[in-house]
């Protein structure tokens, strides 16, 4: 099977954003000193991420072998998305992290491949810092936050959108912690770690939302995009999403038509991470299984060990899935 939710971090980047980050310090718990990873004015304490997964390959490819992983996809950590910090630093950054993780991918090219950081400030340098990674760095796609600082609809995307097609690559959306590149937007959700969970749910349920409604996929037909995590509520708010187009002054006749926004929402791709089998359940029944990929968020603190929960047949059709988005088919 192939695994397309599984995030890294590379020793290379590390600093890499100036005063920004990212900073790792490993502490010492026999004297009360716990690890944190420090971005910006963000820190995530009690992440251990040197020494584990995230960082040693040997124990990332143990690791594949136990779950029966065939070939890992790995992305930027969501934490290091930089895409509220300045452009040179976002783009320097972005090409040390994407240097860094092709060469990662080549010392395992048969276990590992790569999706691209791209500093999404500037649209036109994000698409130049994808034709880089795709053509000269052999990565098989990109990999952004959704909160970019303007709506995901902005007609200055459509330069990224456009490169996309070009290069005949998947764009793939996950979410940041609240908090890292702005003000978190609701206190409540630093209990609990809601931002991890709710949090991340409300931002893919609005990328959906504004991809479609924003005229996003029409303006791009031909544009692979995959959410995380299932497109947070997406699959629960479909019927809604549908009336709301078919009702509300600010829609379009084209998305009035009945049926028009269930159309587009088969046009998009889905990460079967999704915490569960009745939630993957319902994934499948909102949205069939033909554009379900599977993820592990191997090493995170909600990785899933069997993205299929048993089924073979499942497994079998994310797989095939996955090669068709990755453009593995031969």
């Amino acid at each position: 099977m192939i695994d397309l939710h599984a995030h890294v971090v590379l020793e290379n980047s590390l600093g890499a954003c100036g005063a920004h980050g990212p900073e790792l310090h490993e502490g010492n718990p026999e004297c009360g000193d716990l690890p944190y990873f420090r971005v910006g004015d963000y820190v995530l304490h009690g992440v251990k991420y040197r020494g584990s997964a995230f960082m040693d390959l040997d124990l990332r490819l143990a690791a594949l072998d136990e779950l029966g992983i065939e070939l890992q996809v790995l992305s930027p950590n969501p934490l290091t998305y930089f895409s509220g910090v300045d452009t040179q630093s976002a783009t320097l950054f972005a090409q040390t992290h994407n240097d860094a993780l092709a060469a990662l991918v080549a010392q395992a090219p048969h276990r590992l491949a790569g999706l691209a950081q791209l500093p999404t400030q500037d649209p036109a340098l994000a698409a130049s810092e994808l034709r880089r990674a795709v053509k000269e760095l052999g990565l098989l796609g990109a990999y952004i936050g959704t909160d970019l600082g303007r709506p995901l609809d902005d007609p200055e995307f459509d330069q990224l959108y456009a490169a996309c097609v070009e290069l005949n690559v998947p764009l793939f959306f996950h979410p940041a912690p609240d908090g890292i590149s702005a003000p978190r937007r609701d206190e409540r959700l630093a209990r609990f770690d809601g931002d991890l969970w709710l949090g991340f749910c409300y931002e893919e349920t609005l990328a959906v939302s504004t991809l479609i409604l924003g005229g996003v996929l029409d303006r791009h037909s031909e544009l692979d995009i995959c959410i995380s995590h299932g497109g947070g509520a997406s699959s629960w708010l479909a019927e809604r999403l549908e009336h709301a187009a078919r009702s509300r002054p600010w829609s379009t006749k084209e998305l009035s038509e009945p049926g028009a926004v269930a159309d587009r929402l088969q046009r998009l791709w889905w990460d079967g991470h999704v915490g569960g089998p009745k939630a993957l359940a319902s994934l499948l029944a909102a949205f069939g299984s033909t554009q379900v990929v599977a993820g592990t968020n191997l090493a995170g603190w909600d990785q899933t060990e069997d993205p299929a929960f048993g089924d073979s047949d499942l497994a079998q059709r994310f797989d095939q899935n996955a090669r068709r988005l990755l453009r593995l088919e031969n």
